[in-house]
């Protein structure tokens, strides 16, 4: 029982952003805050005396450590990508007492806001043999840097003992119980046990986690992976350098699984084969600066499977708090069955 009003999500006002905020940077006087774009998170797009930010505002689900971890990430490979005349991400402004975020109240809870620098670039649709080239060699000088990255939190939680383990806050790894487990309960439980298309599911789920696993028995890259490269958050381009943001799912995973993100990216354009060329492309500039074993590539497809259902969980996560049932009746169901029928798993 509520006695006072609550939300599960808000719009914070601009004038509330600068209030809470312009004490804990050095970026100049605030010109302008402007709501920019709604998605997983909120963004601002901010401008100050001294230049243009990209504000964004965290939902309350994003724990403080992970905000904490994406900042790691950031920081480590903006040094270890320091030499590299292909790859960049996008770096966040510090704030004066160093942490790089500030906690903010909201009508929901304690929402994190970060400040980045904002992008200046072009949007690469990736449509011609040269860019999938050169993006498959940004994106493996991206994975190389990963794979020299040991986070602080990695550390703590190697070092600690079991009642230690018990207070830190584990980072999620890109694995089946995360791309189908989780999802697949979230699901059941928003359609019912009880409905048609409960038992396809579990069947198909079942099925998929089982090829995943043979494929990966046979030793797939593993390591550090961006989480979430669908196109829009690594296309940006800067003479011949391609800029990476956005690393909010960074985690522990198979390599075959960032890349299967970009194999089926949202601004992919042209015939089946056409397609297969810009991704054999893709692939071989991936391979000039590391290895991509053809059981990894061969494991792609399964990755896309997957992303895919981990999209379909993500839709009835924020069903509740953000998006409505209304949309997300019987044929959005119908129209996932009939894409995962269509796989031929079962």
């Amino acid at each position: 029982m509520f006695n006072h009003a609550t939300a599960l999500r808000s719009v914070l006002s601009p004038a509330y952003l600068e209030w809470a905020l312009q004490a804990h940077y050095d970026i100049g006087t605030w010109q302008e805050c402007r709501f920019w774009l709604r998605g997983l998170n909120d963004t601002y797009r901010l401008r100050t005396s001294t230049g243009t930010y990209i504000l964004r505002i965290y939902r309350t689900e994003v724990a403080e450590a992970d905000v904490r971890y994406e900042l790691s990430v950031l920081t480590a490979l903006k040094e270890g990508l320091s030499s590299s005349a292909h790859t960049e991400v996008g770096d966040f402004i510090p704030t004066k007492d160093q942490t790089g975020y500030t906690m903010l109240d909201a009508a929901e809870g304690k929402r994190a806001a970060v400040i980045f620098h904002y992008i200046e670039g072009t949007e690469n649709n990736l449509e011609d043999e040269g860019s999938c080239y050169a993006f498959g060699r940004s994106a493996a000088e991206l994975h190389q840097a990963m794979d020299g990255i040991k986070l602080e939190q990695e550390r703590e939680l190697a070092s600690a003992s079991v009642t230690e383990l018990e207070s830190v806050h584990a980072r999620f790894k890109l694995d089946t119980k995360f791309l189908i487990d989780e999802p697949l309960e979230r699901i059941i439980r928003y359609i019912g046990e009880s409905h048609k298309e409960t038992a396809f599911l579990q069947t198909f789920t079942t099925v998929l986690k089982e090829k995943i696993s043979t494929i990966s028995s046979s030793g797939l890259d593993y390591g550090l992976c961006h989480g979430d490269m669908h196109g829009n958050n690594n296309v940006f381009e800067q003479q011949e350098r391609f800029i990476h943001y956005d690393f909010e799912w960074a985690a522990m995973g198979w390599r075959a699984y960032d890349l299967a993100q970009v194999k089926v990216r949202k601004r992919q354009s042209g015939d089946t084969e056409k397609k297969q060329q810009l991704w054999d492309a893709l692939m071989k500039g991936y391979r000039s600066v590391r290895s991509f074993t053809d059981a990894d590539e061969q494991a792609v497809d399964l990755f896309i499977i997957a992303r895919r259902f981990w999209v379909m969980g993500l839709d009835v996560a924020f069903i509740d708090s953000d998006m409505g049932a209304l949309d997300y009746g019987e044929d959005w169901l119908n129209d996932f069955i009939e894409e995962f029928r269509d796989t031929g798993i079962v």
